[in-house]
């Protein structure tokens, strides 16, 4: 059976923000395709449109008091992307726990009608003064809440 195409705002309907992203020449490496370390790349361009969006981050500069640190990322390819080629990149917060919450990701590929990868990541609450892990400041809960619609579940208390 043929795969079936979705347009692009189908794929990413369910993500809560969508960064559209163009695919540069240089993006490609010896393979012909997007280089691995590309996808992450765009995988932190959605983050920190997400974390503007809810203000997780309010300001570019040294962080001070709490901020956000990305503790895991995780990505897997689906299909390859070339050069000319559009993205969009959609992000939304899966799980939100006492200090930490789980992104969610997943890149369409306009050319290819299809998810070209998909991919997590833990971002941790920290506090810069002591290096240690903080509770997740309020006001981040209330920006994902506006920027979501509804508060993500805790991993926590799933299972």
């Amino acid at each position: 059976m043929p795969e079936v195409k979705m347009s692009q705002p189908d794929l990413l309907a369910d993500y809560a923000i969508i960064v559209p992203i163009a695919v540069a020449w240089g993006d490609m490496d010896a393979y012909q395709h997007v280089n691995n370390v590309v996808y992450l790349r765009w995988f932190e361009t959605a983050r920190i449109a997400y974390f503007l969006a809810t203000q997780v981050v309010i300001e570019a500069g040294m962080p001070q008091g709490v901020g956000p640190i990305l503790a895991t990322a995780t990505c897997r390819f689906r299909a390859p992307v070339t050069f000319p080629d559009d993205v969009r990149v959609g992000i939304r917060v899966s799980t939100v726990d006492r200090d930490r919450f789980t992104m969610e990701y997943a890149v369409a590929s306009e050319r290819l009608g299809r998810l070209a990868a998909t991919g997590d990541g833990i971002v941790v609450s920290v506090d810069y003064a002591t290096g240690k892990k903080a509770p997740l400041p309020e006001a981040w809960r209330q920006g994902i809440l506006r920027v979501e619609g509804e508060m993500p579940p805790s991993s926590k208390s799933v299972g």
